[in-house]
């Protein structure tokens, strides 16, 4: 169906669900533009200004690209026939509101595990625990576990692998070259985290549409679906969290132009080949990952652990306060939305 015959079909709430994803979209963005580009910005790759387009650019080419992170938020963590509207709606409230305050904080939460628990928590609401499939939330755990490990050890293995290729190298050389080499490493970034994080507005609309019967029993990302997430996910990244780009790129650790390459290089890495197979994982956990991983290889005291230890909090809390907040929004929506949304 295109956007028009969707919406009407779907009734007034349809818009509420399409208006939410959006919202996440922007709140996304708007906190993991930092993910992206703050290694480039606080090595002095890339102007402030120049860095947010560029990063925004290539969030919504990566956003076109795939679809098999948005298939498990969409279709594999729940049935969309067992789900209402509420469902849909309470996780695209609780997780962007969550997002908003952690970003206001500087704090550089992971807005996907934002929306996987608030949908967690949304869907106990709506049909209990047991209407929660095991294929999708085995997917999510395997990325809360291993994203920042994969990003830590990649990270560590591509700085080692550059100071022995440049051992013999004079230090202005090796700021000009991977001064040059970082803006590919950034534009990677960057796609990468388009590839996975605006799919999951994608599966939660497309869900949407087939819980409400405006799809078919097949999976398939309408076009519409995939643009208007993509230019949501570009917006927010122009607008950009200045106080999370702030942590990661020079409070986590100071990054020189070759280790800002690495750890965008090894964060890049880890997030393409996650979402290719479906893994929604956190960018930020695979970034932050990496750059723990790039500093650690020059001495573990080159990180700066109480920073850490401030990110490490707000992902810890991360699941059980947005399930809770997905939970509580599903039950409250339930009593003045549709039970089902509108056929």
């Amino acid at each position: 169906m295109s956007f028009l015959e969707a919406i009407d079909h779907l009734g007034w709430v349809g818009w509420l669900i399409v208006a939410g994803a959006i919202l996440f979209d922007l709140a996304n963005g708007w906190n993991d533009a930092s993910n992206a580009i703050a290694t480039a910005v606080c090595t002095r790759v890339l102007k402030p200004v120049t860095a947010v387009l560029f990063g925004a650019f290539f969030n919504f080419v990566g956003a076109l690209v795939s679809g098999e992170v948005a298939k498990t938020v969409g279709k594999e963590i729940a049935d969309p026939a067992l789900l209402t509207s509420a469902t849909y709606i309470a996780a695209l409230v609780a997780a962007p509101l969550w997002i908003t305050l952690c970003t206001w904080r500087g704090l550089p939460i992971s807005c996907s595990h934002s929306l996987m628990g608030a949908l967690v928590g949304a869907v106990i609401a709506t049909a209990g625990s047991d209407a929660l499939a095991g294929a999708g939330i085995k997917k999510i755990v395997i990325g809360v576990f291993t994203s920042p490990i994969i990003g830590f050890l990649l990270g560590m293995a591509v700085v080692t692998a550059v100071c022995w290729i440049c051992k013999n190298w004079k230090p202005r050389r090796v700021t000009s070259v991977f001064g040059k080499l970082q803006i590919v490493s950034a534009a990677y970034m960057a796609f990468s985290h388009g590839t996975g994080d605006a799919q999951k507005a994608m599966g939660i609309i497309t869900g949407a549409l087939m819980a409400g019967g405006a799809a078919g029993a097949e999976w398939h990302v309408p076009v519409w679906v995939r643009i208007t997430c993509a230019i949501a996910m570009g917006v927010g990244s122009m607008v950009g969290g200045w106080s999370v780009i702030k942590t990661m790129g020079s409070r986590l650790s100071h990054l020189e132009t070759y280790q800002g390459f690495a750890a965008e290089m090894g964060a890049a890495t880890t997030i393409f080949v996650c979402t290719s197979h479906g893994i929604p994982l956190s960018t930020t956990h695979a970034i932050t990952g990496s750059i723990t991983g790039v500093a650690a290889a020059k001495g573990m005291r080159r990180v700066r652990w109480e920073v850490g230890k401030k990110i490490l909090y707000a992902w810890l809390l991360t699941f059980p306060v947005c399930i809770v907040l997905g939970f509580l929004f599903s039950k409250g929506f339930a009593f003045i939305l549709p039970p089902m949304v509108e056929r």
